[in-house]
This record gives structure tokens, C-alpha cells and sequence, in this order.
């Protein structure tokens, strides 16, 4: 018997004491991934107990999304805690296009997010973060923040730090502060996509500046910046959205230069840093000049709603502060509250490493399934930058995919200007585990060999 729960009859009934005797040893670590666990059978026979309640038991377990039953199989050991999507009336039903981080098993997500909520409600109560608070957050929430990123921001000082629901809401804050409609702003000529709504709703013009294999080249950004003279400048340099370069050392001490020259405020999103924290953001260079943005979107998970923005200067802080005010009036304290147990006790960077080793395995998974087709990708980022073979577009390789039920974002999405490349972007965290992404990849790759005329939905 590889493994055996210790069942007590004070602690409620005997299915979901063996549940949370699972729970518990997945987060110890003494069950890991993918280990096969005992038969209904025999764990009912060794713990002296009725077939019927390991069976309720591991039925538990999996709605809750600690076990995978594989038929013929045998029962194991999730990869994950996210569940099972609903079944879709398709062949596949595999989220490509969504940015999100994997929720693997070591992460424990599920479980430290119910043990910080708990430590949340012993130390101040739920009822202190469920009135208005300070906008853009308390002194001690900004002062815990620059602290945690004080290692890659060795400048980061609470007094410029600003608490906001989400790189987006800072995205949109900082263009409405520094621009009026009109003025001109650049971006690479392939950008997140929420730069672009954000752009078009405030009124601006977007003008993208030539990338190549390594980001936006520093040539064409001098150019521009003598060219239009830019209110801002928005970057993304590290596992860019959507080509997935990140800039060289060398390119960001240029790119610095150049704003300084040309007295440029550049917008920094740092989404993805954390999945590279070895790379040091632009703002280390400039950082009187830098609305910097890090998220835990893309390294936690989205639902959390929390970001930072490390803002030039206390002035431009309380300015981002009162816009913050004017737009979303605060950001949602309960879960800064979550973040800040996490921060403090290491949690944090803990789920961040899981998510890093998961997203470099789901890299590996998909350079085997898409060998001999040319792609980017980092090596533990969230996404790829697939190259389409002819007679292969876009937007037909997009229709395609979605008719098997698997979605995935073309390159028209991402494009500032006319130029739109022959590529699209597959995003490979929201696959619940390895075996549907592995499964979507291999559909990807078959359909891209797929002869023109064999090409027919029926």
C-alpha cells in the first residue's frame, strides 16, 4: 500500500477525511504528481472501511481536482487543481488563446489561497477590507510591495508605489495622465492587445515601431521619437505579447538612452518579468522618466486583480493615485490582503517558482509536438509565436482550429499599422494539463501539414 490515510472519528465523516488526508499530503509533498494511488478496493480493505465510501471519497477528490481517473488505468494523482471544463459538442475543447498561467499541482493554489484568507480573517477580520480604504493602497501594503520588489528594483520606494486592480487599469491610468486625444503614442508594431482598446477609446494614435527576432529595434524607435515626438512610449521587454522576445541587456541600456535623449516617458509592462527575474526591467536605467508596471496576472493568476505600479516620482504617485480614484476608485483590498500574507511569508514566490517550472515544461511538451515548424518561445513563458506555413493564413488557420473547438489568436489582433504577419499566438496555460495541450498541439501540428484540398469540416 504506497499510501494510507490516518482517519480519526472526531473529525467528521470518514469520505472527506480521507479527502483532506489527500489534500494534505499533496501539499507535504508526500503524494506528487502523477503517482497512481491505491485501488478502491484495497484502500477500502486496508482502512477497515465500505467500498461505497472510497468511492465517495475519490469522486470528492476529483470534482475537486486532486485525481484523474484514467479508464483501464487506474486512479492518480492530478498534474493540476484546475477542473474539468464542461464538454463542448466538438472534438477538442482546448483554450489557446487565453494568457494565463498553468495551475500546477505544486503551486497548491487552491489551498493557500484558503490558509492566507484564513490568516486575512484572524489577524484584522473580513469586515476591515469591505469598506472603502485608500486608493491605490494603505502606507504598509505600499511599503510590503517595494519591499518584495526591491531585489529587481533595487529604487523601488513605497512612496512611489501604487496598488492597482490589474497591469491593464495601470495601462489605461498612465495614458489617460500623461496624453489628451489626439497625441501620439508608440508601441512596438506588434502589441498587447489592451493597448491598443485602451489607446482607441482615449482617442489616440498608435504608431508602431519595426521589431525584429529580438524586440523592438533601438534604430527605428530613435527615428520615431525624432519623427513624432511621442506623449509616451509603451513597451513591453520581456516575453513580449505577443512574439514572446525578450531585450537584450545591451538593446534596453539603448533604448534607455534614446527616451533620455529624445525626454520620452516610457510605460513599462512587465507582466511576464517575474517568469525572468534575472532580467532587469528598463526602469533600473531610467527610472525618473518610468511608469513601471508588474503584475501578478501572468504569474499567479488573474482573479487576483493585483498589480504594481513604481511610479517616476511621488508626484506622478499621487497623481496615478487620484486617477486610479477617478476611474476604479480602489483596488479590491480583500484580495491585496491575500497577495500581502503571501509576500510576506515567501508564499509568493513559491507559487511563482511552481508556475515557472510548469510553463518551462509546457515549452518542452510543445517543441516536441511542433518540431520542424518555425515558432519563438521562451523557455518558461506562457505563450508561442508560431510562424504559419503556406497556403496557410491567419485568419483561415484561425477559422479552422475553431470548428474542432480549440481557439487561438491570429496576428491581425496584435498589429499596429498595415504589416500583418503570416502568425498567430498559442497560449498554453489555460490547457488544464499536459495531456489536452498535448493533445491541442498535435492537432496544430497535423493541420498544419494538412493538404489544402483535404481541408473540409464535414
Amino acid at each position: 500500500m504506497d499510501w494510507l490515510p490516518t482517519l480519526s472519528s472526531q473529525q467528521g465523516p470518514i469520505y472527506l477525511q480521507i479527502v483532506d488526508a489527500l489534500s494534505a499530503d499533496i501539499a507535504s509533498g508526500r503524494l506528487r504528481r502523477g503517482q497512481q494511488m491505491p485501488t478502491h478496493r484495497s484502500l477500502a480493505k486496508a482502512l477497515e472501511i465500505d467500498l461505497t465510501t472510497v468511492t465517495r471519497a475519490y469522486g470528492e477528490a476529483r470534482r475537486r481536482g486532486m485525481l484523474d481517473a484514467q479508464v483501464g488505468r487506474g486512479t492518480f494523482v492530478s498534474e493540476t487543481t484546475a477542473r474539468a471544463t464542461a464538454h463542448l459538442p466538438f472534438p477538442l475543447d482546448v483554450d489557446l488563446s487565453l494568457n494565463v498561467p498553468p495551475q500546477p499541482l505544486e503551486a497548491n493554489l487552491d489551498v493557500r489561497i484558503a490558509q492566507g484568507l484564513a490568516a486575512v480573517e484572524r489577524e484584522a477580520g473580513f469586515s476591515a477590507y469591505l469598506n472603502y480604504r485608500r486608493a491605490g493602497g494603505t502606507e504598509e501594503e505600499c511599503d510590503m510591495a517595494a519591499t518584495w520588489l526591491r531585489p529587481r528594483l533595487p529604487h523601488a520606494d513605497a512612496a512611489r508605489v501604487v496598488i492597482y486592480p490589474g497591469n491593464q487599469a495601470i495601462l489605461f491610468n498612465a495614458l489617460l495622465a500623461l496624453t489628451k486625444p489626439g497625441d501620439i503614442v508608440l508601441t512596438e508594431e506588434l502589441t498587447f492587445p489592451g493597448a491598443i482598446a485602451a489607446g482607441e477609446r482615449l482617442g489616440l494614435r498608435l504608431i508602431g515601431v519595426k521589431m525584429n527576432a529580438g524586440g523592438v529595434c533601438s534604430d527605428a524607435l530613435a527615428d520615431a521619437c525624432k519623427q513624432h515626438r511621442p506623449k509616451a512610449v509603451y513597451l513591453v521587454p520581456t516575453q513580449h505579447n505577443p512574439t514572446t522576445a525578450t531585450l537584450s541587456a545591451e538593446r534596453r541600456r539603448e533604448i534607455a538612452d534614446i527616451l533620455r535623449d529624445a525626454d520620452a516617458l516610457l510605460i513599462e509592462d512587465d507582466a511576464y518579468g517575474l517568469l525572468e527575474p534575472s532580467v532587469s526591467p528598463i526602469a533600473n536605467l531610467i527610472p525618473k522618466r518610468t511608469y513601471l508596471a508588474v503584475g501578478l496576472a501572468k504569474c499567479i493568476a488573474p482573479a487576483l486583480r493585483t498589480s504594481y505600479l513604481l511610479a517616476p516620482d511621488e508626484n506622478a504617485a499621487q497623481s496615478m493615485r487620484e486617477h486610479l480614484q477617478a476611474t476604479s476608485l480602489m483596488q479590491p483590498s480583500l484580495m491585496v490582503a491575500l497577495v500581502d500574507q503571501w509576500l510576506r511569508g515567501g508564499i509568493a514566490d513559491q507559487i511563482i517558482l511552481a508556475i515557472r517550472h510548469e510553463a518551462a515544461g509546457r515549452q518542452k511538451l510543445a517543441a516536441t509536438h511542433l518540431k520542424g515548424f518555425e515558432f519563438a518561445a521562451p523557455m518558461a513563458g506562457h505563450h508561442l509565436w508560431l510562424s504559419l506555413p503556406p497556403p496557410w493564413d491567419q485568419i483561415g488557420f484561425q477559422s479552422y482550429a475553431a470548428r474542432f473547438g480549440l481557439a487561438l489568436v491570429g496576428a491581425g489582433a496584435f498589429t499596429v499599422g498595415k504589416r500583418i504577419p503570416n502568425a498567430a499566438r498559442l497560449c498554453l496555460g489555460a490547457a488544464r494539463n499536459r495531456a489536452d495541450l498535448a493533445q491541442a498541439l498535435q492537432f496544430v501540428a497535423e493541420s498544419l501539414k494538412t493538404p489544402a484540398h483535404r481541408r473540409h469540416v464535414v
